[in-house]
């Protein structure tokens, strides 16, 4: 469920953990899990704990514009933050939500200094560490906010990239996900390697082009078929 713009965020499920004695609590956030192409992008951000209020919001309520420059907010003032990607070779090996955690491990393991406690994203990562996993995280946790800009906007940026090595996909405007655009530019241009192969979608395409060029192999044979062959 899409946040309603009117939530903002607070300290609410930090200050659970900061009763606790556990002060360096980390924000953890995704961006494209549903996409068909690209990487699931994760980042975990630790903010220090003072309480002060912040304009980080999920990045789903804010424009291009204000997503770049609150990311770089969080740049500035977090205590330590990093970004994980998982690709689309390890999203088919593990599936996208094994995929997703396996990001999350690595972006948490590169924070230093270490985190003491999570809030996530309702994602329920199996860490040594106290978690909160509520739903809608991003729209109601300064920190998994401020994980979500970070998340998506590297992600984009990622997706742009993406855009120059594969024109024709539109991979810069839809960001890798299902639009009409996308579905049709596949049909016209095939699947690459940045397409997830085991997502239906993907794989309902590679399975129509197995048989269509079976059928044409098949055909190709009949007709080279001398008539001493045949019968």
């Amino acid at each position: 469920m899409t946040a309603s713009p009117s939530v903002t965020p607070d300290w609410s499920f930090e200050r659970e953990h900061w009763r606790r004695g556990y002060f360096r609590v980390a924000g953890v956030d995704e961006a494209g899990r549903g996409a068909w192409a690209g990487p699931v992008t994760v980042a975990a951000v630790i903010l220090p704990g003072s309480a002060a209020e912040y304009p980080f919001r999920d990045s789903k309520q804010l424009s291009a514009a204000q997503r770049e420059a609150f990311a770089q907010v969080v740049r500035e003032v977090a205590l330590a933050w990093a970004v994980e990607h998982a690709w689309p070779d390890e999203i088919d090996r593990l599936n996208i939500l094994g995929a997703t955690h396996a990001a999350a491990h690595r972006a948490l393991a590169r924070l230093d200094p270490a985190p003491q406690a999570l809030v996530t994203d309702y994602l329920k990562l199996r860490v040594g560490v106290p978690i909160s996993a509520p739903a809608r995280a991003d729209a109601l946790s300064y920190s998994v906010a401020a994980a979500s800009l970070l998340a998506k906007t590297e992600r984009d940026r990622v997706m742009l990239e993406l855009d120059t090595r594969h024109p024709g996909y539109g991979f810069a405007g839809h960001k890798g996900y299902g639009a009409p655009a996308h579905r049709a530019a596949l049909h016209e241009h095939g699947v690459t390697d940045v397409h997830r192969r085991t997502f239906a979608p993907i794989r309902a395409l590679l399975s129509e082009a197995a048989r269509s060029s079976h059928s044409l192999f098949g055909a190709a044979q009949s007709d080279d078929a001398l008539p001493g062959d045949l019968g």
